[in-house]
């Protein structure tokens, strides 16, 4: 049986080659939330100029998106750190969603449902980057314990090839990505959230509309986020 593959080895890698370069390579980064953002934003903006991409029509229900997307933006105005990072956030339209899912409602968590949830927000990405000049492209996502790595970084591959944008490989968890993102969320007062982010996923949590609603109208809590 094969090796699997060490994308945070990889990455690392990659990084000591773009440390050298001048100008500064930029890389668009699909980002989630402010929480998983955090450790990833400390590492990529040492290497690289960076375009933070808050493309979610996943996210339920719409004050749970925007509450997230402001939570975002604060830190991005609030942390240290070199290079230019520029915000971008396309307009929210959770049909995109919904028809990319369509058929895979009943599907179960970490299903073939986040698989295709994981290729419309990545390919957005890839398509974005490819418009604008972006050199690299990347996510926020595997930063979380429950996402698969080897899944994002499958569809990453291939969205490189289909773009023309080259996509970093990575693994955002390893080398205690994750505990960093609880430091920095506690530093920073930073919202973190309760469920995923798609109302299946709240659901499955016994999470109602009027719950999430409360969820996303609440003072800054520094618990332990689910995604």
């Amino acid at each position: 049986m094969a090796n699997p593959i060490n994308y945070q080895k990889e990455m690392e890698h990659i990084l000591c080659q773009c440390a050298s370069i001048t100008p500064r390579p930029r890389l668009l980064l699909h980002a989630c939330c402010g929480p998983c953002s955090s450790a990833v934003l400390e590492q990529l903006r040492k290497v690289f100029d960076l375009g933070v991409f808050y493309y979610n029509p996943n996210i339920w229900p719409k004050a749970e998106h925007d509450r997230r997307g402001q939570e975002l933006e604060r830190f991005l105005q609030q942390m240290p750190g070199e290079g230019r990072v520029e915000l971008i956030q396309p307009m929210y339209e959770p049909s995109q969603f919904y028809n990319a899912i369509a058929g895979l409602e009943q599907e179960p968590e970490r299903g073939s449902r986040c698989t295709v949830c994981y290729r419309l927000r990545l390919e957005q990405a890839a398509e974005y980057a490819q418009q604008n000049g972006y050199t690299w492209f990347c996510s926020t996502l595997s930063i979380s314990p429950h996402k698969d790595a080897a899944r994002l970084n499958q569809i990453g591959l291939e969205l490189q090839e289909k773009y023309s944008v080259r996509w970093l490989p990575s693994d955002f968890k390893k080398k205690e990505g994750y505990k960093r993102t609880l430091v920095l969320s506690e530093e920073y007062h930073l919202y973190r959230q309760e469920y995923c982010g798609c109302e299946f996923s709240a659901a499955a949590r016994g999470i109602s509309t009027q719950q999430a609603e409360e969820l996303a109208a609440e003072k800054t809590d520094t618990g332990c986020p689910i995604e």
